[in-house]
């Protein structure tokens, strides 16, 4: 393990932008993140503020670079998968975070375990999947989720959080926010099930995907199968087109906004929680006339509007950035809502 200098960040980011970082290392253990970190300290690489100079880096899926690194970039390498038995219906199983999402995913399928078959073909690693809180077709990482272990890097002792500690919300999570910069998730554990599974085709289209490939009454490698379908009818691979996957969050508004808004724009879809109404993002943008529109290098994907592209793979951060800006703009200004970033800008 040693620690390089001025390392191309491009082949480590799914938006595929040129920077680079003054300082880059690859950890395969636990034992090299904390000796890479010391290390660090020791020669004193000028990072004054350790915590905004200081980048940890999984599939590179969920972040965009809008500029060089000046700090330390360290790539988590950390691998492997243990099963520990519950009961009759339920086993933890506990991943590294440098496990591939999908693979784990599949994984987990073909043992027959239950719980992660509507996260299929998420890009990304493990350890950034509770960061974000991961959700799709209807399932979140913390209907599943138990427990992760994490280094504290003020102390570079390794701690367990619970999903409670964790704070999850619509793709938020304790480390989005007060954790940001303390914390490098390590490892995380599932609770899933071996035997009786809850099915959940409600969301989307899964259950006319899979009336589709004539399915009737479908197993979790089904839905998997469905989810899978889906995904690759409409959304980009990042290894073909630069994307971090959905570029917004659905922006959730109060219900006497959203009745306002639907005496105006009657086809506006909304989905009711209580006082608020999520609405999808990529409903408003696409309306706003984004969808498939290219500026210059970067455009909004043809079949999918929440979906921002390097389109000819020579954007860069700033050109994908004030992309996303004037996309904010235009919603607001028509529907007076403003959309956040789900992507993590550096």
């Amino acid at each position: 393990m040693t620690i390089q200098e001025n390392i191309s960040l491009r082949p480590f980011n799914t938006f595929g932008v040129e920077v680079s970082a003054r300082y880059f290392a690859e950890v395969n253990s636990v034992e090299e993140l904390i000796q890479t970190l010391r290390q660090a300290q020791c020669d004193n690489l000028k990072l004054s503020n350790p915590q905004t100079l200081q980048l940890f880096l999984g599939g590179g899926s969920n972040l965009l670079l809008t500029k060089d690194f000046e700090g330390l970039v360290i790539r988590l390498n950390l691998k492997g998968i243990t099963e520990e038995i519950i009961n009759v219906n339920e086993i933890l199983i506990t991943a590294k975070s440098g496990e591939n999402w999908h693979q784990f995913v599949m994984f987990c399928l073909e043992k027959n375990y239950g719980g992660l078959e509507n996260l299929s073909l998420i890009p990304g690693n493990v350890g950034t999947s509770p960061m974000q809180n991961i959700g799709a077709y209807g399932t979140e990482i913390k209907d599943v989720f138990e427990s992760c272990k994490v280094l504290n890097l003020e102390t570079l002792e390794i701690e367990t959080l619970n999903a409670e500690q964790c704070r999850f919300g619509y793709r938020d999570s304790i480390f989005k926010q007060e954790g940001k910069g303390k914390y490098v998730i390590l490892e995380v554990t599932f609770r899933l099930t071996r035997n009786i599974h809850r099915i959940d085709v409600a969301y989307g289209a899964i259950q006319s995907e899979l009336e589709n490939i004539g399915i009737i009454n479908p197993t979790i490698q089904d839905v998997s199968r469905a989810v899978i379908n889906i995904r690759q009818s409409k959304l980009p691979d990042p290894k073909e087109i630069g994307n971090a996957g959905s570029f917004f969050k659905n922006p959730t508004i109060p219900l006497a906004q959203y009745e306002t808004l639907k005496l105006k724009f009657e086809n506006i879809p909304g989905y009711p929680n209580g006082d608020f109404v999520k609405v999808p993002a990529g409903w408003l943008i696409e309306q706003c006339g984004w969808k498939g529109k290219q500026i210059g290098n970067v455009a909004s994907h043809k079949l999918q509007a929440l979906v921002i592209i390097n389109a000819t793979g020579n954007a860069t951060g700033k050109e994908i950035f004030d992309f996303s800006t004037m996309i904010i703009d235009s919603v607001k200004e028509k529907y007076g809502i403003e959309l956040e970033r789900e992507v993590n800008i550096i």
